[in-house]
């Protein structure tokens, strides 16, 4: 049975990739990935192939095998910091590289990219998290609400000012125009 791996292009029979170690590497690093990822990575990987020949059985399993651990830990390092990366942030980060693929300088020379965008990803998921912790903070509860809202029908909408603040408002009024 003849084979063509649709990442790096290389054609040779199931054998003979389980008899070359890198092939055998790369073939058990890819069962171990998450299978909503699979499809996506080999797209993302062939994008490390040079335009004059075929990626390496060794270079794909050493890509894959960085990839692997970050992956399975839902997290990566990166500026000295860890940052959290579920799945459903490695899909959304390599649809983009893909995307914007035309752009690219290719052949990438690393996952540098990819990490960026994993951790603008986990940037906007902390921002929310941390509007909401300041929101609950600020106003004594964790819903949507900010001062002079009311939540009607699942929207947000302006209320009135309260009348105990528009009497406080009212006897200030009168003071100053007193002066």
């Amino acid at each position: 049975m003849r084979l063509s791996c649709p990442s790096c292009g290389a054609v040779a029979s199931l054998d003979v990739l389980l008899g070359h170690e890198g092939a055998r590497d790369a073939v058990m690093v890819a069962l171990k990935l998450p299978a909503p990822l699979g499809k996506l990575l080999i797209q993302y990987i062939a994008l490390f192939r040079p335009a004059s020949r075929q990626l390496s059985m060794d270079r794909l399993a050493s890509l894959l095998g960085e990839l692997l651990p970050m992956v399975e830990g839902a997290r990566i390092e990166r500026s000295g910091r860890i940052w959290a990366a579920p799945i459903d942030s490695w899909k959304v980060a390599i649809e983009e590289i893909l995307v914007k693929r035309d752009k690219l300088t290719l052949p990438l020379k690393s996952h540098g990219y990819l990490l960026e965008i994993l951790m603008g990803i986990a940037n906007k998921a902390e921002a929310k998290v941390e509007t909401k912790v300041e929101e609950t903070r600020a106003y004594g509860h964790d819903q949507d609400r900010r001062p002079g809202m009311q939540q009607i029908s699942g929207k947000l909408e302006r209320r009135g000012i309260p009348e105990e603040a528009m009497a406080e408002l009212r006897k200030f009024n009168s003071k100053e125009r007193g002066r």
